[in-house]
């Protein structure tokens, strides 16, 4: 009994008490924040505040743990002197300090928020770096807002006496061995729980949680200001943000020939149905029907039913997806906003209202969902789908089946699938997305599909087959379905994966993707093989065409199947550069001036044109990638995206 007297259990529990403070008191923060906002953040009743605020608690953990480390590493070394009143004083000056500062962004955003309509992110830097008059502004604001200062105030007085409530009693361990090796094992166990609560969850499927994921649970987008804290959305954001706005051309240029706004009017009734399968890691390399020109050596396909499926559709073999990980997919695919060095998704400016065709898709009626088997909120989905504003969203959760989960990502994707042909359709017209999950490593199938696929030299092989079956099971079921006719389906991946063959090692091939339109209703004309440069950031306005939206869409792509189609632009980044296809060529941007110049068919960038070849194409192409950046970097962080 004696070796468990050296537990430390005063120190444990003090610990634990001042960091409970820190969630109370960010909750009176959240109170204040939305009084002084209620009119900009509608919520409807007492239930919906509490239910936000509950929710807002996961990214308090992350920010209270940013802020506390220090003070909670420093309370729980074992220096003997922890319990000493001149060590505890420098606990209370380093825990009052850090999270006075951190606490007091809270404050900041009362104010900020009004004419920012966003929580404070390390934006704020870029503003502020730029203004000599900053400390200006802050005394007026100040002095027109005294209640911020006030509340504030007030609240850290009262923390202090509730931090002072208990207080640690001096007290000499008696046994060394003991003291050091219960410290141990207490900071080793600490430290597992801060990683996870900074990370805002331990599942492996599960990337850090973002500002996109307040909105999980949200009725509105702009509820997710409400779920954050200012504290979070500042530390989150950093690091993260190289957004800026640039003057490279004049506003006349960009007025004349980047084409934001487009429209295409049509005439369609009835409208039909919008099915669009975002395939985990669906390389352009893996489906023969899009590699039938390539000329490589003993090629092998491992999409059998796409393929066949290709036959019958509109496919475009040199389509390239605008981004390098899964959640830009999504904005690429849905919103037809492309990554560039810095992710949309994880900026500061995600939580902003957008145009996309969820939106085109409400605007005319339909019902919208989005189905993913992983988790729900895992990769960002949901909360990026809520701001998109998709109706509902289906997930792990509402599957409700954990016998089909592959026991990493998500549930495996046949039995997922079925569960996606069998659950809409039942109001019409929809629009439904379906983000597959087991073709990703690591590279495994369900064992009663054991030796069914032929293995390939690369992991992926297998199960890009296995996903294809599940992909042809679907269509078998959906084909029963009453709506099924007059459904629109379009197949691509979200970007590339493991590469083989050496035509997709090359540098722009490392973002080929499949791209696929197909309907059974001959009427759609969807039929053919069109080899023009294509992205996916065409799929939200050519859908927006064969709906016939009739009216202005904002997208910075192009509707394929119109008649009087816009220039080709095609956009991406290898997070180092900005790529664009114009034209005849391919161009470098590093967001100041154009460095490499490339022929479009020279797809590994092997030899450099910057220096050899200047003519009118090439000069003007070099102001189009000046100008496109100019009106991408103003309309997402003026928030333009409408």
């Amino acid at each position: 009994m004696k070796f468990f007297r050296e537990f430390r259990k005063q120190e444990v529990f003090v610990l634990c008490y001042r960091i409970f403070l820190a969630f109370v008191f960010y909750q009176f923060a959240r109170l204040l924040f939305w009084f002084f906002n209620k009119n900009l953040i509608r919520v409807d009743g007492v239930s919906e505040y509490f239910g936000l605020a509950f929710h807002g608690i996961a990214f308090d953990l992350t920010a209270i743990l940013y802020v506390n480390s220090l003070f909670i590493l420093l309370s729980l070394l074992p220096v003997v002197i922890n319990t000493k009143p001149i060590y505890q004083k420098i606990l209370f000056w380093i825990y009052f300090v850090t999270n006075g500062i951190a606490y007091a962004m809270n404050f900041g955003d009362f104010i900020y928020y009004r004419f920012s309509q966003t929580k404070l992110t390390s934006a704020a830097f870029q503003v502020a770096q730029h203004e000599t008059n900053i400390f200006k502004v802050f005394a007026t604001s100040v002095t027109e807002h005294p209640f911020v200062i006030f509340w504030f105030v007030t609240l850290m007085i009262f923390w202090i006496f509730l931090y002072k409530r208990f207080k640690i009693q001096f007290k000499k361990p008696n046994k060394l061995v003991p003291y050091f090796a219960w410290s141990a094992v207490v900071i080793c166990l600490s430290t597992v729980l801060i990683v996870g609560g900074i990370r805002g969850d331990f599942k492996h499927s599960t990337r850090p949680i973002n500002l996109v994921d307040a909105n999980k649970f949200t009725r509105t987008p702009v509820q997710g200001n409400l779920v954050l804290n200012s504290t979070f959305s500042f530390f989150r954001t950093l690091g993260t943000n190289h957004f800026r706005e640039v003057h490279l051309v004049d506003q006349k240029f960009i007025d004349e020939n980047i084409d934001t706004y487009k429209l295409y009017p049509r005439e369609v009734s009835p409208k039909p149905n919008i099915v669009i399968f975002i395939v985990e890691s669906f390389g352009r390399e893996y489906s023969g029907a899009f590699t039938k020109d390539r000329n490589i050596k003993n090629y092998v396909s491992y999409t059998p039913f796409v393929d066949s499926l290709a036959e019958q559709s509109l496919i475009f073999p040199n389509a390239f997806a605008n981004g390098r990980q899964s959640i830009h997919g999504m904005s690429s695919i849905l919103a037809g906003i492309p990554t560039l060095a810095d992710a949309f998704t994880s900026s500061p400016y995600s939580n902003q209202k957008i145009q996309s065709i969820v939106s085109v898709c409400n605007d005319l009626g339909y019902d919208t969902s989005f189905y993913h088997g992983a988790p729900n909120g895992s990769m960002g989905f949901q909360g990026f789908g809520n701001i998109l504003g998709f109706k509902h969203y289906f997930g792990k959760d509402e599957y409700h089946n954990d016998k089909d989960f592959d026991g990493m990502w998500a549930i495996w994707d046949e039995p997922f699938l079925q569960y996606f042909a069998k659950n809409t359709g039942k109001a019409q017209p929809f629009m439904t997305t379906v983000f597959t999950a087991s073709s990703h490593h690591p590279f495994k199938i369900p064992e009663k599909y054991d030796g069914k696929f032929k293995k390939g030299p690369l992991e992926m092989h297998e199960p890009m087959q296995y996903t294809d079956y599940a992909i042809k099971k679907y269509f078998e079921t959906a084909k029963k379905q009453p709506w099924f006719q007059n459904t629109i389906f379009v197949i691509t991946g979200d970007h590339t994966n493991q590469i083989f063959y050496p035509e997709y090692e090359k540098a722009m091939n490392r973002f080929a993707v499949p791209l696929l339109f197909y309907s059974p209703n001959p009427a759609y004309k969807l039929k053919g093989v069109d080899n023009e440069f294509a992205q996916q950031i065409d799929i939200y306005p050519t859908l927006a065409d064969l709906i016939g939206y009739n009216k202005k869409i904002r997208s910075w792509g192009r509707s394929l199947i119109s008649e009087n189609r816009y220039p080709a632009m095609i956009i991406n980044s290898d997070s180092a550069s900005e790529q664009f296809i114009i034209g005849n060529y391919i161009y470098r941007f590093n967001g100041e001036n154009v460095t490499e110049i490339y022929d479009k068919n020279d797809l590994g960038f092997e030899k450099n044109l910057i220096n050899t070849v200047k003519n009118p194409e090439t000069e003007r192409g070099k102001i189009l990638s000046k100008a496109w950046y100019q009106d991408y970097m103003y309309r997402v962080i003026n928030r333009k995206l409408y």
